[in-house]
């Protein structure tokens, strides 16, 4: 038969196994037994759903066989099988989940960077020990039988064969040993079934394989002889079905390193089990760090779904609102119908019933970890923390009175991480508004002239560092009855009645010198007015309430960027020196104050981090004052 030849990316793949400088070789076993555990599956799922598919549960198993003389380690499933077509799509490529991520991967990984099992490749990691496979299978669904047979990058064969048993049967001929590559390890009998313990004992398919034992004989107890019988390696009782006071924290994090593809152990296990109007049982994980893709469109979120036992979906999504997306992890409930269609399923009673209780679960495990774990839940908010600012932003606020005791943010109090009840909590007395300033890093937040009153009344300041921050508190409006005000939007409320009074007079005094300002700026702002924010600096830019102008800087980086624009008050501090030159001026020159009115703008919009219109015209500007003021001059 005419040899097939891989894909491009499982030529890739297949030359990673084959030459494979990884140590971690042992997880082949764990996948192939994976895969044998999925084939059980299906077909004891068909089995319930097609009355002429019906089979003993009993006969449902795994058997690992080794051959010391050829030497081979066979696996050997009663699962569905395969069809050729099966065969070609599962074996000939790579699945789409794994194929495109772990090639791109791969370019960027380093020669000590272990990303073997992050991808799920599966069937493929067997070439890390194997320089032939043979696969010979029998579908249930068809009752045809075919071997597929490769010795990795030259391609493979798929040809019809005679096979009595319903499953598959893997034969991998194992690599010869050289140097310090011990192959033969994975003939030895207690290598195997310490394999099987560490990551296949959670398998609820008897694995078997036949074991030399001894023991004393039954006419000469003094005396022993050995035995060879069949054995069963693993425990078969599901992890998430034992009593989780019996289960140690390695179980816990080996299962979830195997079972989801990652290399560290899990922050956080949510063991739980619920009696009720839907019964259930559920092993969730927070992960220790972010997947690589967490934050791509490409990210699929979801728990694993359990019926009886049995596999349902492997994304079911529908369990987990998206703020809670970084949960992984399974639900196995004896209360679905087993019959149900994926379409179905999302609209069942029953399933919402379940995906309601999940949250709630998360949230409370998530509350209690941040009142009595604090420094763990800020670990985990670093990581995660931007899931739920967008969740009480996203579905027009519908979550927000779940979320808004989670969230956290940095502060001019400590640098620390601080909760908004927190924050209102050591409030002065007084104080009207619960502050926040928004920029790319808290050192050019501190260093933003609308800062200085704040600082010196001693009022806390939050920090909003991320896009989404600003747009979550606009959607809070407020928390404990306390609104929320931006320290370059609106009145900020720190003047007394004295300090107000003072300032209209100042802006009564110098209205023709602001007006001539306005004009000369036209459109660009709305107003150019006498600031009570500045201290120190001579201008800068705010907005009024509704899009400010870091929402502005937001927009402007959208996809479909509309020209949403704040409405930008220019403020000018009446007690610097260049508001006293700028008086000067206009007495001696009114049309001369139009070009200082454009420099303090455009010096007021890179101070917020927004681009200057003509930055040669600007650029000018500044040097013509320079050489103007060279000369002694005030004038231009």
């Amino acid at each position: 038969m005419a040899k097939k030849q891989f894909k491009a990316e499982s030529k890739r793949l297949l030359d990673l196994m084959i030459h494979s400088i990884y140590t971690n070789r042992e997880i082949f076993l764990r996948e192939l037994i994976s895969n044998a555990s999925d084939a059980l599956d299906k077909r004891y799922y068909l089995s319930l759903t097609d009355d002429t598919q019906r089979v003993d549960k009993d006969k449902l198993k795994i058997h690992i066989e080794i051959d010391k003389e050829n030497r081979t380690l066979i696996l050997t499933d009663t699962g569905i099988g395969m069809t050729d077509k099966e065969l070609e799509n599962n074996l000939g490529t790579i699945a789409k989940s794994g194929s495109l991520d772990f090639k791109n991967e791969l370019d960027k990984a380093e020669k000590n960077i272990d990303i073997i099992g992050q991808f799920g490749v599966g069937f493929y990691s067997a070439f890390m020990v194997a320089k032939k496979i043979i696969v010979e299978t029998k579908s249930a669904q068809t009752g045809e039988s075919f071997a597929w047979v490769s010795a990795g990058e030259d391609g493979y064969t798929i040809s019809p064969i005679t096979k009595d048993e319903i499953g598959t049967k893997i034969i991998l001929e194992l690599k010869d040993d050289a140097d310090e590559e011990n192959f033969s390890e994975y003939l030895d009998s207690y290598t195997i079934q310490e394999l099987v313990t560490k990551y296949s004992d959670y398998v609820r398919y008897p694995i078997t394989m036949m074991i030399e034992t001894s023991q004393p004989k039954k006419d000469k107890p003094e005396e022993t002889e050995t035995i060879i019988e069949e054995k069963t390696l693993n425990s078969m009782i599901p992890l998430w079905k034992k009593n989780k006071k019996k289960v140690k924290p390695e179980e816990y994090n080996d299962f979830y390193k195997s079972k989801f593809m990652d290399w560290e152990d899990p922050q956080k296990v949510i063991h739980y089990n619920v009696e009720g109007n839907i019964s259930y049982n559920a092993l969730l994980f927070i992960p220790s760090k972010a997947p690589y893709n967490f934050y791509n469109a490409d990210y699929e979120p979801g728990l694993q779904l359990y019926c009886k036992g049995v596999f349902i979906m492997d994304k079911a999504k529908d369990l987990l609102p998206d703020y809670f997306r970084f949960v992984k992890g399974l639900v196995d409930s004896d209360d679905l119908n087993l019959n149900i269609s994926r379409e179905i399923l999302q609209q069942d009673r029953q399933m919402k019933s379940l995906a309601s209780s999940i949250e709630k679960k998360i949230k409370s495990n998530l509350d209690e970890m941040l009142k009595k774990e604090r420094e763990e839940y800020e670990k985990f908010y670093a990581n995660f923390g931007l899931t739920l600012k967008y969740g009480i932003y996203q579905d027009y606020g519908m979550h927000k009175d779940k979320l808004q005791d989670l969230i956290l943010f940095k502060s001019s109090k400590e640098d620390k991480y601080v909760t908004l009840q927190e924050y209102v909590d050591r409030m002065q007395e007084g104080q009207e508004f619960i502050y926040y300033a928004c920029g790319d890093s808290i050192d050019s937040i501190k260093k933003l002239p609308q800062m200085e009153r704040l600082q010196e009344k001693e009022y806390e300041v939050l920090f909003f560092l991320d896009d989404v921050d600003e747009f979550a508190i606009n959607i809070l409006q407020t928390f404990n009855d306390k609104k929320f005000k931006s320290v370059n939007q609106g009145d900020l409320g720190l003047d007394s009645e004295e300090e107000k009074k003072e300032k209209e007079e100042k802006a009564k005094e110098n209205e023709s010198l602001l007006n001539s300002m306005k004009d000369a700026l036209s459109s660009k702002v709305k107003e150019v007015r006498i600031s009570s924010r500045l201290k120190s600096h001579p201008v800068c830019l705010v907005s009024e309430d509704g899009i400010s102008l870091e929402m502005e800087k937001v927009l402007a980086q959208a996809p479909m960027n509309q020209g949403i624009k704040a409405s930008k008050i220019l403020e000018i501090n009446p007690n610097h020196d260049i508001f006293k030159t700028l008086q000067k001026l206009y007495d001696k020159n009114p049309d001369a104050v139009k070009n200082y009115a454009d420099v303090l703008y455009n010096q007021a919009l890179l101070i917020e981090g927004l681009p200057i219109e003509d930055p040669i015209e600007y650029a000018n500007k500044v040097c013509e004052f320079m050489i103007e003021a060279n000369k002694g001059a005030v004038t231009k």
